[in-house]
């Protein structure tokens, strides 16, 4: 079996020095790209601290950050390999996803499958520790979940869409502290589809050419000669709904985001469309911002 990887994996991971067999399913999981995971954590963690502090707890419930973290990685890797078995036509044709396990024959579709409803079978497990109102609404995601693939197909806008999934976490830990959702928790909500709509359409960025081969559509394609200033825009809903979710508990100390919402500045600033290397690292670079936002939370 010839063993590739991805253009945009992270080189020397750990992934690569497991055994042969085992790295094309670590692939489909995105394991050698940890970014993603943390991405779709951050809004998780935010949510159990802030909802912890409405609570009037000091800090956040250690046992849930360790189960949201356990889920994020399983379901994370469950949508990237759902992701790949409905797009592995198009990613053959797309050359940052062409050695991607399924496109490139290293794994078959039935395997796919299978490793698929193994690490829904760990998030299952997962969902099983939680309070009732946030098992009710973590399975409310799984149309949001199925239906993402195809939106690339159907609308300009599949980083929304993105956005509506990847979020889903913020309420589900918010429901898992209090068995509510109240105003902040809505806000937090919005604030990181906000948020995912600008870092993903960051990451489009490097696919507009492969994309308009591959007949596909994205909100870098929509946006254009725009797509700098629409990604600017997105960032500062963010970051001022970021700002509404604090005051909205009555934090004193909702300044403390400000240095998360520079950060998003800083990117829009450094932002050169045209470079995609550039343009991956901006990305990535939103593992700060989520940790620098987390801190506020922790704080507020």
């Amino acid at each position: 079996m010839t063993d590739t990887t991805t253009p945009d994996a992270v080189r020397g991971s750990w992934v690569e020095r497991m055994p042969a067999g085992w790295r094309p399913y670590l692939r489909l999981s995105r394991l050698d790209r940890p970014i993603g995971t943390w991405l779709l954590l951050w809004p998780c963690w935010w949510s159990l601290t802030l909802a912890a502090r409405a609570s009037g707890a000091m800090w956040p419930d250690v046992w849930l950050l360790l189960l949201f973290g356990i889920g994020a990685i399983a379901m994370r890797g469950a949508g990237c390999t759902y992701n790949d078995i409905v797009d592995r036509d198009i990613d053959a044709r797309v050359e940052r996803t062409r050695n991607r396990p399924l496109a490139a024959g290293l794994v078959s579709v039935r395997q796919a499958w299978g490793w698929l409803f193994a690490q829904c079978l760990i998030g299952f497990l997962v969902l099983l520790c939680l309070e009732p109102m946030a098992q009710l609404v973590a399975l409310t995601a799984l149309a949001l979940v199925a239906a993402y693939p195809f939106m690339k197909r159907i609308t300009w806008w599949p980083q929304a869409w993105l956005g509506l999934t990847f979020n889903w976490g913020a309420l589900v830990g918010w429901a898992a502290v209090t068995g509510t959702l109240p105003l902040p928790a809505l806000l937090l909500y919005a604030a990181g589809v906000f948020w995912t709509l600008g870092y993903d359409t960051v990451y489009a960025l490097q696919d507009i050419e492969d994309d308009v081969l591959a007949g596909v559509k994205s909100s870098a394609r929509r946006l254009g000669d725009a797509a700098r200033p629409g990604i600017a825009a997105f960032y500062l809903i963010a970051g001022l709904l970021m700002l509404a979710c604090l005051i909205a508990m009555g934090s004193s100390t909702w300044w403390l985001a400000l240095p998360a919402l520079a950060h998003l500045g800083w990117q829009v600033w450094r932002l050169q469309p045209a470079d995609g290397p550039a343009c991956l690292r901006l990305f990535r670079a939103n593992r700060e911002t989520g940790l620098l936002f987390w801190i506020a939370c922790l704080l507020a």
